[in-house]
């Protein structure tokens, strides 16, 4: 069948349209870099270039301490039921599905648990965080998200409400130790390897992966990280960084694929946090006092130390010299001192200048 000059160019232009729209429709495609990636976001999604967007760079000094901030109140996290999780590899992430009992308490408004995912880096490479604590990223960070259940009906309405996400970031450093709560997503990594595969994960005490101190966070109005970026987030960011091992860091940079099984390209599912945003005049909340924000990494911290160290050895070093040089001083200018020493006496006042003043004779 031959086709019309006119019916070629129609169809090579219904081949351009879908590369070419700047789509902010359900299920557009996009990557974290290439020819959809972040510099093109908001081309594709126009909330993405919005003045509220995250993740951001927390300056610390610039965070106003908010005493009515309470802390982080988790409810029902450690006991989430018999229900079985569901951990998918969507991707761009890996995700698990959260039940709605659990929740959290403390906020103006419920807000219901939907899932939590992670974002990380690449073997080699430093970061792998979403947001940074003055300049610095970790190699990894938790997202624990949550919908306004007391206004909305569900996830899919909130998150385009000024007030319907809620969303808990934990930040992950590398350290030494296992941590065995983590184990219970890492474990299944392997059964989701390509997108779109998923697995049952029994339930576990979900709030074990959160850090400690629930009482440490900063609190900011941002978005969602990925398109389409509607800022509808109340974001927490806790101070305090959760460590997991070496090996454990690896396993999550290295285990998954963002290709389906039958793509002939594989491509790694590394590097998927987005830059950081502008903060455009935004206000950043701490839970607590100015004095203690500083945030300092393990390198900060031994240098730190290291340098006191040393500048404590060349203070002594100083010190020392100047010492010496001031007694060899004295000893080549000072008068040899003359001890009389008379065996009736042995008074100090015999051998330090005598301060007694003079007898007068009597009239």
């Amino acid at each position: 069948m031959s086709l019309s000059l006119p019916s070629v160019s129609l169809l090579l232009l219904l081949l351009w349209l879908p590369e070419q729209v700047p789509a902010g429709r359900a299920g557009a495609h996009w990557t974290y870099t290439g020819a959809r990636g972040q510099d093109q976001w908001s081309l594709l999604f126009p909330d993405c270039g919005g003045n509220s967007q995250s993740p951001i760079d927390i300056d610390t000094r610039a965070a106003l301490h908010d005493p009515s901030l309470t802390p982080v109140q988790p409810q029902g996290y450690s006991h989430p039921g018999n229900d079985l999780f569901i951990l998918t590899n969507n991707g761009h992430t890996v995700e698990m599905s959260l039940p709605g009992s659990m929740s959290l308490a403390g906020l103006p408004w419920r807000f219901s648990a939907v899932q939590l995912h992670l974002h990380w880096g690449s073997g080699g490479r430093e970061g792998g965080s979403e947001h940074l604590i003055d300049g610095h990223s970790s190699s990894a960070e938790l997202h624990v998200v949550h919908y306004n259940s007391q206004l909305y009906p569900n996830i899919s309405v909130a998150r385009t409400q000024p007030d319907g996400l809620a969303v808990l970031g934990v930040l992950i450093e590398t350290g030494e130790e296992v941590n065995p709560a983590y184990e219970n997503l890492l474990n299944h990594l392997g059964k989701v390897k390509y997108a779109g595969q998923k697995v049952s994960v029994p339930p576990f005490d979900v709030q074990a992966l959160l850090p400690k101190q629930l009482d440490r966070f900063f609190r900011y109005n941002g978005s969602l990280t990925t398109p389409p970026c509607f800022e509808s987030v109340l974001w927490t960011v806790f101070t305090q960084r959760v460590k997991l091992s070496h090996s454990q860091i690896e396993k999550l940079q290295s285990s998954l694929l963002s290709s389906v099984r039958n793509d002939t390209h594989a491509h790694p599912l590394v590097d998927n946090y987005r830059g950081s945003q502008p903060l455009n005049n935004r206000l950043v909340f701490a839970s607590f006092p100015g004095d203690s924000t500083a945030f300092y990494s393990v390198g900060e911290v031994c240098a730190m130390v290291i340098g006191v160290v040393f500048g404590c050895v060349g203070l002594a070093a100083t010190l020392h010299f100047i010492i010496r040089t001031l007694r060899m001083t004295f000893s080549l200018f000072s008068p040899p001192l003359v001890l009389i020493c008379d065996s009736s006496s042995t008074s100090s006042w015999d051998v330090l200048p005598n301060i007694h003043p003079a007898s007068k004779a009597r009239s």
